[in-house]
């Protein structure tokens, strides 16, 4: 028996980038709004209630205008920066393996092999029941936590996916 470790040309190897991936339900934007609405209705009242803790009234008057500017820019920066980088979230299913790309200032490929999944489970909060959401988590072996995650899907469209990886995982192809 001869030991053989052949070079694969990188050349040759599939393109992510040609990889159709489809993206999540724009309902699961609307959870991220919600979330961040309630984050700045804690930062905005906040800045209002510092002025109940510093004595000099007249300091915090003058303070509060740049303290509220300060969160609503920020509040501002971090909208634009969870709505691209809400477009980035995607994903595909394939016969042999499942891709999510996620991310705008650090973007992230997973990519988990249908061979490596150890079960599927399919989870839905309130806010998206009401908004028939559903989150997908794939768990493989040797990890302890899901190792992916895609949230934001259709719930039929997630209970589908989960037959059909849990079909392939179980050899009922």
């Amino acid at each position: 028996m001869n030991f053989t470790n052949l070079q694969i040309e990188t050349e040759n190897l599939p393109k992510v980038e040609a990889l159709d991936l489809k993206s999540i339900s724009k309902s699961y934007f609307k959870i991220i709004i919600l979330n961040q609405l309630a984050l700045y209705a804690i930062l905005i009242g906040l800045v209002f209630g510092v002025r109940y803790f510093i004595e000099k009234e007249e300091e915090v008057q003058l303070n509060l205008g740049y303290m509220l500017a300060l969160v609503l820019g920020f509040c501002v920066v971090n909208f634009i920066i969870s709505f691209l980088a809400f477009k980035k979230r995607k994903y595909a299913i394939r016969e042999h393996d499942v891709v999510y790309s996620k991310g705008l200032i650090v973007h992230s490929v997973t990519t988990v092999p249908m061979s490596r999944i150890q079960h599927v489970e399919e989870s839905r909060s309130w806010l998206a029941r009401h908004f028939g959401l559903a989150t997908l988590k794939i768990f493989t072996a040797g990890e302890s936590g899901s190792d992916l995650s895609i949230k934001g899907l259709p719930h039929l469209e997630a209970k589908q996916i989960k037959e059909i990886i849990s079909n392939k995982v179980n050899g009922n192809n």
